[in-house]
């Protein structure tokens, strides 16, 4: 067992052995417990806000409408270089475990039946022996990555656990299914799909006679019919359950991760006719409708914490789990272009598909206005929120290869272009592949990223400072650098025994980077 404390981001020692303890003094003085919630998007890109994640303010941030994240950059910290993995469970696994994809090898997103690969077939290569029914809190479950969950640690702790929304961790028939094995006191909609049948309250949010499917969405009976957009009800929800703890004054942490805004694409009324009237298409419409919907659940939960007098002592953290989908349909415009400069967009590699929209308020520590430009990755999530919740001293049967991004939010100018950040997709997402998608790689240490193509064995070398749209491969022109990022990709990819894909004729991986 690997007992471990994290203080800061320079610091993280491991130590291992059946009952070893580790007793560390922190130098900082002992905070209250804060109150802590995730509110987690699915499918959100980078720029699809009014916020600008850049110095300026860029196209689509004007055809966005999102408030009440404007209100939280204001009020906390934004940070502009966060990342996740290309596709949901491989990010969702990261954040609740501290491990990178490639460690604990969940690289593709989990089907809801248990024992199917995700993975498209394809004609040369079959399928990376990945993890393919995810994610599990209990030892010895076929084809998962066992670990420590974090709201376990929490609940230990002594916090209050609710999930609200989108789970998708494991496989049905899998303890990882069901969040209430994760340490979750309440579960309100979450279990094995990645997304919903439907949004909409008058389909019974897909749970309609004959017609559900294993994504309709469970627990929310009491809405059918009523109008009421998927996301409004998980919100209402949500703050019914914060009821119990704020009533016994006890720390909570709210792990609200919202369905929105993935596919299917569907009105949200409320807002549609505005970005109909704006000269949107239909389908990009929808989307900003569903954009907004989900702003307007932020700014409910924020309103929510200052009538009940507890904003002051409450952490929020925003994030989305990818990139946002840059597949047309179901998007409208030109495929590949909905996330520009950003190349193209989720399940791929490129900084469309990876670099999120993060967000972080926490009184008293965090300035209001703050902006970090430090690279941050998703499994960071892990380590911050235990330090966040005064926890110094854990037991996780895991590797955490997170770092608390905390000392980021007290000196947000702090640097550390050492540091590399770890990207690997050994799957096949879709059929037809695109920029940066299927079997691909990646590495950013500084201003510089490289990326992978595992089929081919190939590098592209890009200066993110200069080029963040990725178009200028400057892999020839320094190939002494290139060289190096490979090689150190290469090395940890090794040590973490990450999963490649498997090449037909020889019936062998193909070879490390």
């Amino acid at each position: 067992m690997n007992i471990s404390k994290i203080f800061g981001w320079f610091f993280c020692l491991t130590i291992t052995g059946v009952g070893s303890h580790a007793q560390f003094k922190d130098p900082r003085p002992k905070r209250k417990q804060p109150n802590i919630i995730v509110f987690l998007v699915d499918d959100m890109g980078w720029q699809d806000c009014s916020v600008p994640f850049r110095d300026k303010l860029t196209v689509s941030n004007k055809r966005f409408r999102t408030p009440n994240m404007e209100r939280l950059a204001r009020e906390g910290a934004k940070f502009t270089n966060a990342y996740a993995a290309p596709v949901c469970t491989p990010s969702r696994v990261s954040m609740i475990t501290g491990m990178n994809a490639a460690h604990h090898g969940v690289t593709n997103w989990t089907s809801p039946q248990k024992g199917v690969n995700a993975d498209a077939a394809d004609n040369e290569l079959l399928p990376a022996p990945w993890k393919t029914n995810g994610f599990s809190p209990v030892a010895d479950v076929p084809n998962t990555v066992y670990a420590t969950p974090l709201p376990q640690l929490l609940r230990e702790a002594g916090y209050f656990t609710i999930h609200a929304g989108k789970a998708h961790w494991g496989a049905i028939g899998t303890p990882g299914a069901n969040p209430y094995n994760m340490g979750f006191m309440v579960n309100i909609a979450g279990h094995a799909a990645g997304h919903p049948q439907s949004y909409l309250s008058e389909e019974n949010y897909g749970n309609m006679s004959g017609k559900a499917t294993v994504q309709a969405v469970p627990d929310l009976e009491e809405y059918y019919g009523s109008g009421t957009f998927l996301t409004d009800a998980l919100t209402r929800e949500a703050l019914k359950a914060l009821q119990e703890p704020v009533r016994r004054r006890q720390p909570f942490y709210l792990y609200l991760a919202h369905y929105a805004v993935h596919t299917p694409l569907q009105a949200d009324k409320k807002y549609h006719q505005r970005y109909i009237d704006m000269g949107m298409d239909e389908a990009e419409a929808r989307y900003a409708s569903m954009i907004e919907g989900m702003d307007a659940s932020l700014g409910t939960v924020m309103d929510f914490l200052v009538s009940k007098n507890i904003a002051d002592n409450t952490v929020i953290l925003f994030m989305s789990d990818n990139g946002g989908l840059s597949l047309a349909p179901p998007r409208g415009g030109l495929p590949h272009t909905q996330n520009q400069p950003l190349r193209a967009g989720k399940g791929s590699v490129y900084e469309g598909g990876i670099r999120e929209p993060m967000l972080v308020k926490w009184p008293g520590v965090a300035r209001p206005g703050t902006v970090v430009p430090q690279y941050v990755m998703i499994e960071d999530f892990f380590p911050s929120i235990l330090e966040m919740a005064g926890v110094q001293l854990y037991d996780v049967v895991q590797q955490v290869d997170g770092r608390s991004f905390v000392p980021l939010l007290e000196s947000p100018a702090t640097a550390d272009s050492a540091r590399a950040l770890i990207w690997h997709y050994p799957n096949k997402w879709i059929p037809e592949g695109g920029p940066g998608i299927n079997y691909k790689s990646a590495i950013r240490q500084g201003r510089w990223k490289l990326v992978y193509d595992q089929r081919t064995q190939s590098s592209e070398l890009y200066n993110l400072y200069d080029d963040i749209g990725e178009q200028q491969d400057l892999a020839t022109r320094y190939p002494e650098k290139a060289k190096i990022l490979r090689t150190m990709l290469s090395h940890q990819l090794q040590q973490w025994n990450a999963p490649m894909p498997i090449l037909k004729s020889t019936g062998k991986s193909l070879p490390w980077p």
